[in-house]
């Protein structure tokens, strides 16, 4: 069959309250056209994140019920704690309550002034616990990862020669390699088993652990299976333990693919190391068995994490994206290819080719998005990547506009409603504005910043 069904029912539903385009010009300028100050019940389709954001299942909310909220050695953590040894077979589990707390800690044992982490691609929180630590991150990317139109089937993979010349070069100040699946910042794109393995070897060559920043990795396992040469007979299961099985530890938010509202962990195989870094959560997250998280919370992302390898789901959530990917693409619409695993990634700086880098055409693209449809996507660019450390500013390697579709949350008229307001912005996309930044803290900017219009 060609048409996508959603393969769940829906049980419950939650109301969108329908705007006017005047009302959305009136609240996005009130947001100062930042699209983060925005009111979520001011917004029609949501698709800012797809961080905690997406539909929990029935065995999810039952799982919630038998939550035990024990401050230590509470039986809901060891549940936790075997679901996560099932995919990722790393010695020690630390539970935090989202993603970035894990690289906090992380980066708080393996960074500091004058050291240097290497990547694919550091997403923004990652970059941001990395520089307030006083290191500096480095995104060694392949060449096509930067090329929104190539084909290649794995424009998330590290570039193994730069990496290699790279530790050569840096020695002593490099603690520790990283690599993100899916490549989230150059248009969610997947980093190949091998690519994952080599990376490995070569950290390791150079006496480095390798870390994986594994967020989407289900999305990336299944591009694995369905891209990559002699996998296509194997269970997401089994590519997902192969991932981690080279790794020395990794980092998540479970706000992904684990289904989940909140929650993530630090996982490690060096005991000296996982004792620091329990040393760190009790300090600023909570006991070791909770980790910052209720008991119930550590439940669903144990059902979750059974839930995200099925193929089915995985199948489906692809094929959302790339149906809308290949629709803008007809209508002449830059859009990274191949599609992403969790969201869409439109080109803006080759759409909006009138709008220099440091006027922000995606932020522009953003914002009229939402005056005209109601959609909140984010800025994947100069804004999120330009400003440096010490002050400068530079065009990021591209300026994109994502659309993160939370998990289960979303029918395939919502997919449909998107593509019609894209072809409504293209009527009228050259007459679109850049913006300044009027007001901005001195990391992370792109959260809270202001901007006025050109």
């Amino acid at each position: 069959m060609e048409t996508i069904i959603e393969p769940f029912r829906i049980k419950s539903v939650e109301p969108i309250r329908m705007t006017t385009r005047g009302e959305r010009a009136r609240l996005i300028r009130e947001a100062r056209y930042n699209l983060f100050g925005l009111h979520s019940d001011d917004v029609l389709i949501d698709l800012l994140t797809d961080s905690g954001t997406g539909a929990m299942s029935a065995p999810q909310w039952a799982a919630i019920m038998r939550g035990d909220e024990s401050y230590a050695g509470s039986p809901s953590y060891y549940r936790f704690e075997s679901a996560v040894k099932n995919l990722m077979p790393f010695k020690h589990v630390i539970p935090t309550h989202q993603g970035r707390a894990a690289e906090a800690i992380l980066f708080s044992i393996f960074g500091g002034a004058g050291t240097r982490i290497p990547s694919n691609t550091h997403f923004d929180t990652t970059r941001g616990n990395i520089e307030a630590s006083g290191a500096a991150g480095d995104d060694l990317v392949i060449a096509e990862g930067h090329d929104p139109a190539n084909m290649h089937p794995f424009k998330g993979n590290m570039d193994l020669d730069r990496l290699d010349a790279y530790l050569t070069e840096h020695g002593d100040a490099v603690p520790l390699v990283m690599t993100t699946i899916t490549n989230n910042a150059g248009g969610g794109q997947p980093v190949s088993l091998a690519n994952i393995r080599a990376t490995a070897e070569i950290a390791h060559k150079h006496g480095k652990p390798f870390i994986i920043d594994g967020c989407r990795f289900a999305e990336n396992a299944w591009f694995i299976k369905s891209r990559e040469p002699g996998q296509q007979d194997r269970s997401i299961t089994e590519i997902v333990r192969d991932c981690f099985s080279v790794a020395d530890g990794m980092t998540m938010s479970a706000k992904k693919d684990a289904f989940g509202n909140i929650g993530g962990w630090l996982a490690l195989n060096d005991d000296d190391l996982a004792t620091e870094a329990r040393a760190h959560l009790i300090r600023t997250e909570g006991f070791p068995t909770y980790g910052g998280m209720a008991g119930r919370d550590l439940d669903a992302l144990a059902q979750g994490l059974s839930e995200i390898v099925d193929e089915d789901y995985l199948r489906y959530r692809i094929a959302t994206n790339q149906y809308i990917v290949d629709r803008l693409d007809a209508m002449g619409i830059p859009v990274v290819k191949p599609a992403g695993g969790h969201a869409v990634f439109v080109d803006a700086r080759g759409w909006l080719s009138h709008i220099p880098p440091l006027e922000y055409p995606g932020q522009a693209l953003s914002v009229a998005l939402y005056e005209i449809a109601g959609v909140r996507s984010v800025e994947i660019g100069t804004v999120m990547f330009g400003r440096h450390p010490d002050g400068t500013e530079t065009p990021a390697a591209m300026d994109l506009v994502r659309l993160a579709f939370p998990r289960r949350t979303y029918t395939q008229s919502h997919a449909d409603y998107i593509v019609e307001a894209f072809g409504e912005l293209a009527d009228m996309k050259d007459s679109l504005r850049g913006l300044r930044i009027i007001e901005e803290p001195r990391l992370m900017r792109h959260f809270t910043c202001g901007f006025e219009r050109l």
